[in-house]
């Protein structure tokens, strides 16, 4: 039987961080950052077997677009110190199968997040070792289509 596990951080510029990165990582793929111009390129990391984007009902097409999701959160907040996205690793337990395990992450973050109008990006990760399963899930700080959340609200310039 698995050891529950979850830890949530935050990402934040003051530690050098951006939820494009992040999200770059997580998903294994490849994201331009708009703001600064880098391109995070983990298209050849291994171990993740699955990614999805689940947002709240109405939000813009573009909220189900990895880079430009974050490229908009990344827009919208303009503090050198913004915390600008949370991250949650949650631990998955080894005795269930592929799809018991995507339901399980999907009903909570479904339940949890997205329910209180957040997006969420996920992102299924192969073990490390024996039974280490987990599930990461990056989400803005704020609220999309969220009235007192700004310009997020309306499609990104650059898409």
């Amino acid at each position: 039987m698995a050891i529950y596990h979850l830890s949530a951080s935050m990402i934040g510029r003051s530690a050098g961080r951006s939820a494009t990165a992040s999200a770059a990582y997580r998903a294994a793929c490849v994201v331009r950052d708009e703001r600064t111009g880098e391109v995070h390129d983990y298209g050849r990391k291994t171990g993740v077997e699955a990614t999805m984007i689940l947002a709240p009902e109405g939000a813009p097409d573009w909220a189900h677009d990895r880079a430009a999701l974050w490229n908009a959160v990344e827009a919208v907040e303009t503090r050198k110190d913004a915390q600008v996205a949370r991250e949650i690793t949650v631990a998955l337990p080894a005795e269930l199968g592929a799809a018991d395990r995507r339901a399980l992450v999907e009903g909570w973050v479904a339940d949890q997040l997205v329910v209180q109008g957040m997006v969420a990006d996920i992102a299924f990760h192969a073990p490390h070792r024996e039974g280490d399963r987990h599930g990461g899930v990056e989400v803005r700080a704020g609220l999309v289509g969220h009235e007192d959340a700004g310009e997020d609200a309306e499609a990104p310039a650059e898409v």
